[in-house]
């Protein structure tokens, strides 16, 4: 059974609606442009679909040098090339971390707090920021974007249809927010990966990606689906957790494509 890269998808600004792609690029980030962008409140801290499901009706993709964000019929776009003319930084808040980003001073955030119905402001990453990898999975050195933790989180087709075969609806696989979608492999095959290579670039598979609400939420209305978490917990609970898909470090830079073979160690 040749197992190979379904999917590949990235989310330029956290916990809004990502973008599909046929390639992606890897850089010492992540996936290129993966959740470099992020809203805050007015106190700095992290604003998610946990707060807000809204948000996973809200658009996010980079082409031509800008990021643009669409909602409905109403889209808003920046200039990346004007990032830096921002020049007010703020410490901000995401998890347990205390991260130096630059404030976006810009219209969007008007654009983006009607729409949300909450004040929020864009912020971004710049290169040459850190953000350590949690060292009890990773080498000093390892860094991540504003993502929950880690830089990429690998998901099988098959793990998520198990799941849709116990509801009554088929999940999409954008529910779960991962990076690379794989095809050709038992239902939660990843669970037992410790390495895998694609195209020459070697990712450590880390640690079960611990599932919240997010996964429920309705993709159309953002409205929540108990029905979803019940499965999870009766067939992807592991301690006080309920684990879907798997984090993953990589090591080296270059390009994933759609169709690309994954050589399992």
């Amino acid at each position: 059974m040749t197992i190979k890269v379904s999917q590949l998808l990235y989310y330029p600004v956290k916990s809004l609606k990502g973008v599909c792609v046929d390639k992606l690029e890897v850089d010492g980030f992540g996936p290129k442009w993966d959740r470099r962008f992020m809203l805050v409140d007015e106190k700095g801290r992290f604003i998610t679909q946990r707060q807000c499901p809204v948000m996973n009706q809200v658009s996010a993709w980079v082409e031509d040098e800008k990021l643009i964000i669409k909602f409905q019929s109403q889209q808003q776009s920046i200039d990346l090339n004007d990032i830096e003319r921002f020049e007010q930084f703020t410490q901000v808040k995401v998890w347990d971390d205390t991260v130096h980003a630059r404030m976006i001073n810009h219209e969007l955030n008007h654009w983006l707090s009607h729409v949300l119905k909450r004040n929020v402001n864009l912020c971004f990453m710049d290169e040459n920021t850190h953000r350590q990898v949690d060292l009890a999975y990773s080498k000093p050195g390892d860094r991540a974007s504003f993502a929950d933790g880690f830089p990429f989180l690998i998901i099988s087709e098959a793990s998520v249809n198990f799941l849709s075969d116990k509801l009554s609806h088929q999940l999409s696989i954008e529910r779960f927010r991962p990076n690379i979608v794989v095809s050709g492999c038992d239902p939660f095959a990843e669970d037992q990966w410790t390495q895998v290579e694609i195209n020459g670039i070697a990712f450590d598979i880390v640690k079960p990606c611990s599932r919240c609400v997010i996964p429920t939420l309705d993709l159309n209305t953002s409205e929540k689906q108990p029905e979803v978490m019940q499965a999870m917990l009766k067939y992807r609970k592991q301690g006080k957790h309920v684990m879907m898909g798997q984090n993953a470090i990589h090591s080296a830079q270059g390009w994933l494509n759609i169709g690309d073979e994954i050589q399992v160690n």
